[in-house]
Order: structure tokens, then sequence, then C-alpha cells
């Protein structure tokens, strides 16, 4: 009894100071997005560590950032090549980790070694061969160089075979028995049930190709195909004395993938602890 008691003490004790430690990093983390927020609605040309309320806040730098940046176009093309390029990986991801956690053939070992040492090649180390084939397929300067570069990832491969070897092999067993072949397996029994890592590879690349500046900066030139970051950056350098403004053109550019994050943020979670039970 007195045993129980003193763990009921030392719980007690340990639950307040972790949620106060918690809610101290959450602080740190969420100031500086504070700050940019509460700038952008200044009326005045201050900076980000200016006061903590502006005088007289306002919306109006929304509404010239939209205009001045033009961002409606570039959400439009930022939109299509995300979902493009997530849609495109899922597809090769599910193919490719199906076939590496259920499928026994030889070389398989040697393949998922393969795809885990892509993690480690950074992007910016195979631009010119890249570069160079999507020249010779007369696709630069069209949305083909912003979607294919990216359209398979050893990180999905990896992360949808983990979590397909959590299901057990005895629900393929009863619908390959009912007639399914391989991949009606997949599509109707494999994917529905691997849904929390489905929308986890979908924040992960959609976040990924929404923030990327690289490509549209290395393969683009036309304003027509101008994505949300790289208006974003040539915006910053058409107004780097207007800090109010800049900061409202980071929120217009940041929402959307924060929202996207609140609104998976329960299945992101539950793909990212359960991708690694068994190996």
């Amino acid at each position: 009894m007195a045993k129980r008691d003193l763990n009921n003490s030392r719980s007690g004790f340990w639950k307040p100071l972790s949620l106060l430690v918690l809610l101290l990093g959450a602080g740190v983390v969420l100031l500086p997005l504070g700050i940019v927020f509460l700038t952008s609605l200044a009326t005045a040309n201050v900076t980000p560590i200016g006061g903590i309320l502006p005088e007289n806040p306002s919306l109006a730098n929304y509404q010239e950032a939209w205009r001045r940046g033009d961002f409606l176009l570039a959400f439009a093309n930022s939109t299509i090549v995300a979902l493009a390029v997530t849609l495109f990986q899922i597809i090769t991801s599910a193919l490719a980790g199906y076939a590496l956690a259920r499928l026994k053939f030889r070389g398989r070992q040697a393949i998922l070694l393969i795809v885990l040492a892509t993690l480690v090649i950074p992007f910016q180390i195979l631009v010119i061969p890249i570069f160079l084939v999507l020249k010779w397929g007369h696709m630069i300067d069209t949305y083909w160089a912003l979607i294919l570069p990216t359209a398979a990832n050893g990180f999905g491969i990896f992360l949808l075979r983990q979590y397909f070897q959590t299901i057990p092999v005895e629900i393929e067993e009863a619908a390959a028995i009912d007639g399914a072949n391989r991949l009606q397996i997949l599509w109707r029994v494999m994917l529905p049930l691997s849904r929390p890592a489905l929308v986890t590879l979908f924040l992960f690349t959609f976040i990924g190709e929404w923030n990327d500046l690289f490509k549209p900066l290395v393969f683009t030139t036309r304003p027509a195909l101008r994505t949300v970051q790289l208006a974003l950056a040539e915006f910053q350098e058409q107004f780097t004395n207007s800090w109010p403004l800049l900061m409202a053109a980071v929120v217009i550019a940041t929402v959307p993938v924060v929202l996207l994050f609140i609104i998976g943020q329960r299945q992101f979670i539950r793909g990212i602890a359960t991708t690694g039970i068994k190996n």
C-alpha cells in the first residue's frame, strides 16, 4: 500500500513537470512564428524584434503581398507539382514496398540496401545528370522537369515496406483464396489497411515539394512555371526593406502546409509510430 502511494506521489509530481517542460518547448518553437505573424499585421515598417503587438493591426499587408507577388499562379503551380509528385511517389512506393515486403526473390535484400543507400545521396549531387536527361527529353521548362526527378523516393519505399510487414499475412492468404491476384490484394486489401502510412507519405512528400526551391530554380526559367517558394524568393529580393509586407508573404506561403499537417497529424503520428515494429 505504501509503495503504491509512493508511486502515485511520484506520478503526481512528474506529470505537471512534464507538462510544463512541453509547454515551454512549444513556446520556444512557436515564438518565431508568432513574431512573423504579428509583424505581418503591422501598418508601419517595423522589424520583427519590435513591439510585441503592432499599434494598429491590419490585414492590408496580406492583400498587397498577394497582389504584388502574383501568388495565385504560384499556388496553382505548386499545387499541381506537389500533387503530381505525391501521386507518383505513392504509386511507386506502394509497388516497390509491397514487392520488398512480401515477394520472395533473389537479391531482395540487396535491392533494399540500395534503396536505403539512396537516402544518403543529396539531390544536389545528381542535379547535373538529371538536367542532362531532362534536356535530352526536351522537358526543361515544363511541369515534367519539376515532377519526374522526385517521382520515386527511397524513403517512401522503405516506409510502406515497413508498414506492409506489420499487416498479418493471413489477411492476404484469405484474399488469395477468394481469387484475388497480387495487384488486387495490394489495391483492395493492403492499401486500405495502410492509410496511416499513406497519409504520412502524402504529408512528407507534399510539404517537401511545396517548400522546394531548388528544382524550380534550376530546371525552369519561364515565369509561367513559378512556384510558391520561387515567388517568395523573388518577393524577398524586391521588398527586403518592408518587413510587414515580407512577413505577410511568408505567412501566405506557410499557411497551406500548416493546415494540411493539422488535418492529417493523427494519421501521421500513427504511421510513424507503427512503421518500425517489424523488420
